[in-house]
């Protein structure tokens, strides 16, 4: 019922934008047809659900047209505004070269400490398909205890590592590495939840919080999480790929605070 009154207009454009929030779209496009005498108005609204931007087309015609016609005109003025101003509308994701390569600007010339990174990963929602692939543990969701599978091989931790060793960063492995030889210990959770099912679509919601603290004093340099929804035909392809997206947010934001000035 509440999606239904964001959808139908009558909500303010940021109430909408959680509608497409939670089903991971980009863009929302909203309607309505009005009558006024002989005339008939079609309208549609175009929201960008992560900045809340709106852009309204209007198409006119009179009662006794085709309004399947009319349709198609609205259909075109749609995409030609989509087109038009998609730089308005949708926020430009950043490639993982470009990402990679702002990484390195700004700790250029800084000293790199050594870090250990850690972060324990599941999914609610996705049965086991073998033992060897994930084990259950408990974790706190929003006051609640609940057995989730934590998987062996875990995106964000994946992501983090990946963009710290990018950057220059030397990286000791949890597993193999000698924890006490590290700078700097990033530690954290992170675990995807089943959001949704549209026909053949399904959307996850993965949220990674993550800690950095200095490993000889104990200083916590930085503490940060992130959320992110992804939709995809495999629900376990979406959990992934949204715990790596909000790891390299938080990567983005976290690698520079880890650089230290020259000695």
């Amino acid at each position: 019922d509440e999606q239904e009154i964001n959808l139908s207009g009558l909500a303010k454009p940021e109430e909408r934008v959680k509608v497409g929030q939670l089903t991971g779209a980009k863009l929302l496009i909203s309607g309505s047809i009005v009558e006024l005498d002989k005339t008939l108005l079609l309208t549609a609204r175009i929201t960008g659900t992560e900045n809340g931007r709106l852009v309204g087309v209007l198409v006119k015609g009179k009662t006794s047209d085709d309004l399947a016609g009319l349709a198609e005109k609205l259909a075109d003025q749609v995409e030609a505004t989509i087109h038009k101003r998609s730089g308005e509308l949708v926020v430009k994701s950043v490639p993982k070269k470009d990402r990679i390569a702002m990484l390195k600007k700004s700790v250029a010339g800084k000293q790199l400490p050594k870090v250990w990174i850690h972060v324990t990963e599941g999914h609610i929602g996705q049965p086991a398909e073998t033992v060897a692939e994930v084990e259950l543990t408990t974790v706190i969701v929003r006051g609640r205890s609940l057995r989730v599978r934590r998987t062996i091989d875990p995106a964000a931790e994946t992501e983090i590592a990946l963009l710290c060793k990018e950057a220059g960063f030397t990286i000791i492995d949890h597993k193999e590495g000698n924890r006490k030889e590290a700078d700097v210990i990033i530690e954290g959770e992170a675990f995807s939840e089943f959001a949704g099912r549209h026909q053949n679509l399904t959307s996850v919601k993965a949220r990674v919080e993550i800690t950095a603290v200095d490993r000889q004093t104990g200083e916590r340099l930085v503490s940060d999480r992130q959320t992110e929804i992804v939709v995809d035909l495999a629900e376990q392809i979406a959990g992934k790929t949204a715990l790596q997206n909000a790891a390299a947010v938080i990567a983005e934001r976290m690698i520079p605070k880890l650089a230290r000035e020259p000695k």
